[in-house]
C-alpha cells in the first residue's frame, strides 16, 4: 500500500512502518542471543551492520544517523516549533488560571462564599471552571496536533522509514515484513 494523499489520509494502513517495530539495537542482530547486550555484542550498545558487498562503495549509514539528519531538518524542527508555541502559552495560561483560584480560595474566603444562586458560590463555580477548562485545553491540544502537528509527523515518520530501508537494504540486512501476507 502506497502513503495516502487527500482527504481520507487518517486511514489504517496495514504496513505502518511504527506498528511492530523494534527499538534499535535491541535484538536485531543475527547473534543476539543470550548474555548478548544490545546489537549483539556482548556488553557492547554499538549497532553493528554487515559491511558493503560492492567494492568502493559509501559505507551503509546508521539508523542514528538517519534520525540525527531528521532531527536536524527545517520539517522536523517546524513540528517542534508549533509544539511549543500552543504548549507554552496553554501551560502557562491554565497554570495562572490554577494558582489564581487557590490564593483567591485562601486570601479571599469571603468573596468565594459569596452566594450566586441558591447554595451555588463562586468558589463551587470556579472549581467545576477549572475541571471545564481542563476538558477545553484538552480539546484544543487534539484539535491543534490534528490540523497542525500530525501530517508533518507523519511526513517524518514515513521519511525515517523509506531512509530505514535503504540502508538495511545497502547494508543488506533482512526485513521484518509484519503485513507480507495481507
Amino acid at each position: 500500500m502506497d502513503k495516502h494523499e487527500g482527504r481520507d489520509a487518517g486511514t489504517i494502513r496495514l504496513d505502518d512502518p511504527w506498528y511492530d517495530a523494534l527499538a534499535v539495537g535491541w535484538g536485531e542482530g543475527e547473534g543476539a542471543g543470550a548474555g548478548e547486550g544490545p546489537g549483539g555484542a556482548a556488553g557492547g550498545g554499538a549497532e553493528t551492520s554487515p559491511p558493503n558487498s560492492s567494492p568502493g562503495a559509501a559505507p551503509a549509514r546508521a539508523a542514528s544517523d538517519i534520525y540525527l539528519e531528521v532531527q536536524r531538518s527545517a520539517a522536523f524542527q517546524e513540528v517542534r516549533g508549533r509544539y511549543r508555541r500552543f504548549v507554552v502559552p496553554a501551560t502557562a495560561g491554565f497554570f495562572l488560571w490554577y494558582v489564581a483560584y487557590v490564593i483567591a480560595a485562601t486570601t479571599a474566603p469571603d468573596m468565594m462564599a459569596r452566594p450566586v444562586f441558591g447554595s451555588v458560590n463562586v468558589a463551587l463555580l470556579a472549581g467545576l471552571g477549572q475541571f471545564l477548562s481542563t476538558f477545553l485545553l484538552t480539546w484544543a491540544y487534539a484539535r491543534h496536533a490534528r490540523l497542525r502537528r500530525d501530517r508533518a509527523a507523519l511526513d517524518l515518520r514515513w521519511t525515517v522509514f523509506e531512509q530505514e530501508q535503504v540502508r538495511r537494504a545497502g547494508a543488506g540486512e533482512r526485513t521484518r515484513g509484519r503485513g507480507a501476507g495481507r
